[in-house]
Formats: C-alpha cells, structure tokens, sequence
C-alpha cells in the first residue's frame, strides 16, 4: 500500500478534511466526511471510493483498511498516513477513529426516484437535528425502504452527525431534496398511498388502509406536518400517547410508521 505521510495540522488537505465539518465546506465542495472503517467500508461495499483517505500507523496492516486503500487509489484517489493528533483534529474527538475519508455527496433528482420499485418510502419536512435524519436514513435502509426525500429547507445528511448516525446507510439509501412546491406537484403522480403524521389526527396508525407504494411523510420537529402537506396526504394519522408524554422523538415515530406500512405490505 503506497501512502504519502502527513504530520502537519498545516497541510491543506488537513484543513480541508477539518473544514467538512462546516455546512458552507461541504456545500461548496460537494464533499463530506465518514469516520471509521466500518462506515468506509460499507461505501466501498455500495461502490463509493473515497476521494482522500486518512489513516493513523495502527491500522495500516487493517484488512479493511487495506482494502479501502486500494479502491481509493484504483478511483484516483489519495491515501495519506497521518498522525493520531491530526486523527483528533479532523474529528473533533478525543481516541478518533482510525480512519476518515472524504467522499463524494449524491443527491438523486426527484424525477429519478421510481416509487413502485418499492412498498415504502420517507419524506421530511424541515428535519432539523441530523441526529434524527442519519436515524432515519438507517431505519430506511434496515426495513429495505426506498429512499429518503428531504423538503423544504432541512439539515445536512452529509453532516458529520448526520453521517455517523446512519451507521454506513449513507451510502445504501437514495436521498433526494425538492422544495414544497417541488414536491406537491411531484406528489399528484404518486400511485400509491401519501400518509402524514398528526398528533391531532383521527386515524389510528394501525387502522390504517396503507396501499403500496406508501409515501410517509414526517413534519418537523417542533412543529409537526404545516397544513399545506398535511392537505395532500391521502390520509394522516396518530400514534397513540398513553403515558404522560404528548409526543415521540421523530426518528422513533418515523420508525414506528416504517414498520407499520412494511410489515402491512409486505406481510
């Protein structure tokens, strides 16, 4: 494995990784970070080489480490050995992951996405915590959903919060952007079902006639679904609250919906 070595937190490449953790970084460079093998891995396992990839000494003889190495450089990519203090900085953590990459983000356009190439699909409104948008990415990825549309103005997927809360299903699930006019009139085609969420709603989640392809559609989470997307739903429902909350942290009541419509769908 060939690797050029860096241990100046000067280098530009350095900065640069240390600068994804920037929106206004990413943005401009439509690239982010990924810590850690085995979320490197699993972008190389969905055919995502790293633009640039760093690692500490301790993990050069790493299989995985090796085999990212060579699909890093097969796509024209850098390998760089750097220090564990560099490690630290680029993370923003205390023990870093052994390894960091900078890959490439992927927007699918709307009009790509076929919506009967699957049972269930997410959409979200406003998401602000990335924490919660990475969390639903992965659920979507671990029911086989097919794919996340984020509408109106959201926080970044690509987020190194974000990323690290998908757990690699960063890489494995579509994600596509509209605004709210976008996607209202994307939704008129829609051949299936479109269900909202609403704490007022009258529909039980359970009672619920869900007809494949299933759009769920997730309000924010401060505000839930505004009354121009809860208006084009073909139905919005409620998970009941019997305790003393009056509300579910969003990724939680995403995944509740998930499994309901794919275990209603799919049997």
């Amino acid at each position: 494995m060939i690797a050029r070595q860096v241990t100046s937190l000067a280098n530009e490449t350095v900065k640069h990784a240390r600068a994804l953790h920037m929106r206004k970084t990413r943005e401009e460079s439509g690239q982010f970070l990924a810590e850690g093998l085995k979320i490197i891995t699993e972008a190389v396992d969905q055919g995502f080489a790293p633009e640039t990839l760093l690692f500490g000494k301790a993990a050069a003889s790493h299989p995985l480490l090796i085999r990212a190495a060579e699909a890093t450089t097969a796509a024209g990519g850098e390998v760089i050995e750097v220090t564990p203090e560099i490690l630290e900085k680029i993370a923003r953590r205390d023990n870093a992951q052994p390894a960091l990459a900078i890959f490439r983000q992927r927007f699918v356009p709307l009009s790509s996405l076929e919506p009967t190439s699957n049972v269930c699909w997410v959409a979200m409104d406003r998401v602000r915590d990335p924490g919660n948008l990475g969390t639903v990415v992965r659920t979507v990825d671990a029911a086989g959903g097919g794919g996340v549309i984020l509408v109106g103005d959201c926080c970044d997927p690509y987020s190194v919060e974000g990323v690290r809360a998908t757990m690699g299903s960063i890489f494995a699930v579509p994600l596509a952007r509209a605004s709210v006019e976008e996607f209202v009139a994307w939704r008129a085609a829609w051949p299936g079902s479109v269900v909202g969420t609403l704490l007022t709603a009258e529909h039980d989640y359970r009672a619920a006639d869900y007809r494949s392809p299933t759009l769920i559609l997730m309000g924010n989470e401060a505000q839930g679904l505004p009354p121009e997307l809860a208006g084009v739903c073909d139905v919005n429902v409620k998970i009941p609250m019997r305790g003393r909350a009056d509300s579910l942290n969003l990724s939680v009541a995403t995944g509740i919906m998930i499994y309901a419509v794919t275990d209603r769908l799919l049997g």
